[in-house]
């Protein structure tokens, strides 16, 4: 596959952006340009519902800005898509056509059902979430779904958004407490009219600057040790204290709160009325964010229409996929080392001397598969690379918790090295599950010394406990001194955390012939 580049530029009530994506031989796709300028073209529509001379120049000023980008790259595709406030200009189509004249493009007017739908398709298509409601609050629209099973069951577009709460409801620079109220009042109002959300506790998938915003501060607020914004889990307990903390700030101070954007300094307490609203009536403290939306389901659709994506395939599956073409895994090796760390793991459950959950199973399988992925920048460096690619690397389909386990354990080296990694995080686990994990880590440790030459000489292992003793009986399809050797080696790490010796033997396979 040839390096490929599309661009797709998204005209919002508060916003204007254009996003310049690269698809590269591997199949992922990154981000090369993404270009933002706070446009607010809702301040512009009149009372007759008209985009004025301004707002239809800063429009044009805007678009042209973004074509000597566009006009840089060799393009697949240019895709101008428009939401609420041209969908909502009765002079929509004296815009369209002097946008035509003027620049390189030609605007796509989303309907409120399209803008609904490509933000549900975003999430379903980037998180591990099969059920939920999504939220994108823009600056004149808000956009509501609820899907089950990765199917769109309802939507709904209410006509107010962040800049248009504040223009409707806001007097001054910032929200008083009396006008929050009255936004607060209004918004749960609003969202009581429809009873396809109400007590579904299901998670709550937010879009947009608005969420991404909260996000940002919260992570300011309590020292996030991670890198990246998208999957990033609060409460909504977390959301009323960053309220409490900057309501009574004056829009100055706002101006300069850490995570928080200049120009979302006016219109994030608004915003954050609607998440708290939606929480209530959907019976839910789960909030996530979604960095995947409007624009990245505007690109899966152009990718799934010239059949370079399939939607609603396994997400995680696709990641992993992208992982080992980018850090050039040798996939049929890693999945006979993921083979035999599940074997291993069971048969040390087998034992009594461990309890697995599912979620320990899946753990181990994606672990496995990636052990010592950071050997590709530098092998004797190799598991610290691999914790820090892994922690730091937005996974699709992987929680951030979920993340740093993952990274723990295919970063295995010993007891020391992975209590360093974990430090950092010691609030986000309990003492026990620090020693669960670590001891699943020496288990995978294991399997990968069982396939030290990588020639997938093991037909069996076995494990059984004779007295105080365990005893790891493996059967090889051919020599196998080389992998007898590195099992002796580190088996101690097993040891330790089993608090049992492991005695090792290797027998020849009936079935083969070893020279």
């Amino acid at each position: 596959m040839k390096t490929k580049y599309y661009a797709i530029i998204d005209i919002g009530s508060n916003t204007m952006r254009l996003v310049v994506y690269v698809r590269d031989k591997s199949g992922r796709i990154k981000e090369r340009e993404n270009v933002k300028v706070v446009a607010r073209l809702r301040n512009y529509l009149n009372t007759d519902g008209v985009l004025d001379e301004n707002g239809i120049k800063t429009l044009i000023k805007t678009l042209q800005s973004f074509q000597e980008v566009t006009r840089f790259y060799e393009l697949e595709t240019t895709t101008c898509v428009a939401t609420a406030t041209v969908r909502h200009a009765k002079n929509q189509q004296e815009i369209l056509d002097l946008v035509e004249q003027k620049t390189d493009f030609h605007i796509k007017v989303l309907s409120d059902y399209e803008e609904a739908y490509l933000g549900y398709l975003a999430v379903t298509n980037s998180t591990p979430f099969r059920d939920g409601i999504t939220i994108d609050i823009g600056g004149g629209s808000t956009e509501l779904t609820y899907f089950e099973n990765k199917e769109l069951r309802f939507y709904h577009s209410f006509p107010f958004g962040a800049l248009s709460l504040k223009r409707q409801f806001v007097a001054g620079e910032k929200p008083t407490e009396e006008e929050l109220n009255q936004i607060h009042t209004y918004v749960c109002e609003q969202l009581r009219t429809l009873e396809w959300l109400e007590n579904k506790q299901l998670p709550v998938i937010a879009i947009g600057g608005s969420a991404r915003n909260v996000v940002q501060m919260h992570q300011e607020e309590v020292g996030y040790p991670l890198a990246g914004l998208h999957q990033y889990k609060m409460t909504k307990q977390d959301i009323e204290n960053i309220e409490e903390e900057i309501a009574p700030l004056s829009f100055a101070e706002l101006q300069k709160v850490d995570g928080l954007s200049k120009d979302r300094a006016d219109t994030i307490l608004p915003a954050m009325q609607v998440f708290r609203c939606l929480l209530d009536y959907v019976g839910t403290s789960e909030f996530v964010l979604s960095r995947k939306g409007l624009r990245d389901g505007l690109l899966f659709e152009v990718l799934q229409r010239r059949e370079e994506m399939t939607l609603f395939s396994d997400v995680l599956e696709r990641s992993f996929d992208e992982l080992a073409k980018d850090f050039e895994i040798d996939v049929n090796k890693a999945k006979d080392r993921q083979e035999t760390a599940l074997q291993l793991a069971k048969l040390v459950e087998k034992q009594g001397l461990v309890t697995l959950t599912d979620h320990d199973i899946f753990l181990v399988r994606y672990a496995a598969y990636v052990y010592n992925i950071g050997a590709y920048i530098d092998t004797e460096s190799g598991n610290q690379h691999s914790f820090y690619l892994l922690a730091n690397r937005t996974i699709d389909g992987l929680l951030h918790k979920d993340r740093i386990i993952l990274a723990l354990l295919a970063s295995f080296k010993n007891k020391s090295f992975y209590n360093r990694n974990a430090e950092v995080f010691q609030t986000w686990f309990q003492e026990e599950e620090l020693a669960h994990y670590r001891l699943l880590g020496a288990v995978i440790k294991l399997a990968n010394s069982l396939h030290a030459t990588k020639r997938n000489i093991i037909s069996a292992i076995d494990l059984q406990l004779e007295g105080a003793e365990l005893v790891l009986r493996v059967t090889c399809k051919e020599d196998w001194r080389a992998e007898s050797y590195q099992v002796e080696k580190q088996k101690k790490h097993l040891e330790k955390q089993l608090r049992r010796n492991i005695q090792l033997t290797f027998q020849e396979d009936a079935t083969s012939y070893i020279s």
